[in-house]
């Protein structure tokens, strides 16, 4: 944890709560061990999605649905969203949650590596949440951009990695090193790229917020 435990209870226990399909999907998904966004970050996204109002969204990272849907569901526009997954059992489950949600016209989930699908997107969008493998945000960032309008938003979860980022490579678990190294080069590229303004944030695990220029 990056920000105190008992700021970060404090912090959450003002949240007003979500709608009791999203309250049910959290609770199943915690359960399960599904990686969904942190509770300080879904408020977040459902100020942004009040502030910005983004008519056309780009998910990378599903999971199960629910900050597509939490996402679908707190905009004051009527909104499209295209999230992408890769992960094959979470799909039918992620399809199932948004036609629970009487969602799926207004979510299209694209199967398979954000990699090979985001070069065949054309439409530019308004919004852009990245959530998905950490060690691949460098890489999609080319194409991200290409995709994200003028004065879009650009938002990256779990940019911190529990903290991990701001020690040495060497106190960094062997593993885990090629993910730390690829965060660090993610975070100095949307710090120093010409086309974004960026703030990092330390928000749930670590957010940065940019918008293009």
């Amino acid at each position: 944890m990056i920000v105190d435990e008992r700021m970060v209870t404090f912090i959450n226990s003002l949240d007003e709560g979500h709608t009791e399909f999203l309250e049910q999907l959290e609770k199943e998904a915690r359960e399960d061990a599904v990686p969904i966004v942190r509770r300080e970050m879904q408020s977040f996204l459902k100020f942004l999605m009040a502030a910005a109002r983004p008519k056309r969204i780009l998910e990378v990272g599903t999971a199960v649905g629910f900050s597509a849907l939490l996402m679908c569901e707190y905009n004051p526009e009527p909104c499209q969203i295209i999230t992408i997954e890769n992960y094959e059992k979470r799909i039918p489950i992620a399809r199932d949650n948004f036609k629970k949600a009487g969602k799926e016209e207004q979510i299209e989930l694209l199967e398979g590596d954000a990699a090979e699908i985001l070069p065949t997107l054309t439409e530019p969008f308004d919004f852009i949440f990245m959530d998905a493998a950490k060690g691949q945000y460098l890489h999609f960032l080319p194409e991200v951009l290409r995709l994200l309008k003028s004065g879009g938003l650009l938002v990256s979860d779990n940019i911190l990695q529990e903290g991990d980022l701001i020690e040495s490579r060497f106190a960094v678990e062997r593993r885990n090193r090629t993910i730390y190294k690829r965060m660090r080069e993610y975070l100095y590229e949307l710090k120093h790229n010409d086309e974004l303004v960026t703030s990092l944030l330390p928000l749930g695990d670590g957010v940065a917020i940019s918008t293009k220029r």
